[in-house]
């Protein structure tokens, strides 16, 4: 999976525009009564449209670079996510995301602290995301994949496995 990297000292690059209007809508999105028309609006506007049908994401949520998150049909988001999404986030059909996890698709470098490395996060379909969970840049969670809760995860999880702990590894297969 091949790296790029975001130059925050160049606003063409660091793309202050998009940071306010995520700010900013998650802001009204944390502020809005959860399943109505209202809130269900400005979760599609966060996400550009790049939502699908039967998906919830439940507030409050974090997001920065919401112009970068894919989601598909009939995923559920609990509580208190965190989508750090500058390197892109992919999450497949069927995905369940517990409460307090953090997708985090970029990072910043070790002697340059103004530039963020970045890598994409997806999370293939049906897999299931326990509380707690941190994927980090890079990471591709398989499909039917379970992660344990309170996990980091710094290494692709293979399809229909289980894993836990910090760093994550494989429990079991199923």
């Amino acid at each position: 999976m091949e790296e790029f990297r975001i130059d925050m000292r160049k606003p063409e690059e660091a793309d202050p525009a998009e940071g306010a209007r995520c700010a900013q809508l998650c802001f009204k999105i944390n502020h809005t009564m959860p399943m109505t028309e209202e809130y269900n609006r400005l979760v599609s506007e966060l996400f550009m449209g790049n939502i699908g049908e039967g998906s919830r994401i439940m507030p409050p949520l974090t997001v920065v670079r919401g112009n970068r998150v894919k989601i598909g049909r009939n995923v559920v988001v609990m509580n208190n996510s965190l989508f750090m999404a500058a390197g892109g986030i992919t999450i497949e059909d069927d995905v369940m995301v517990a409460a307090n996890v953090q997708l985090i698709s970029n990072n910043h470098d070790l002697y340059d602290h103004q530039i963020l490395t970045c890598k994409p996060v997806r999370l293939k379909r049906n897999c299931w995301i326990g509380a707690g969970a941190t994927i980090l840049p890079g990471i591709t969670v398989g499909e039917n994949a379970v992660v344990a809760a309170g996990s980091v995860v710094t290494k692709d999880v293979e399809d229909n496995a289980v894993v836990g702990g910090n760093p994550a590894k494989v429990i079991k297969r199923i």
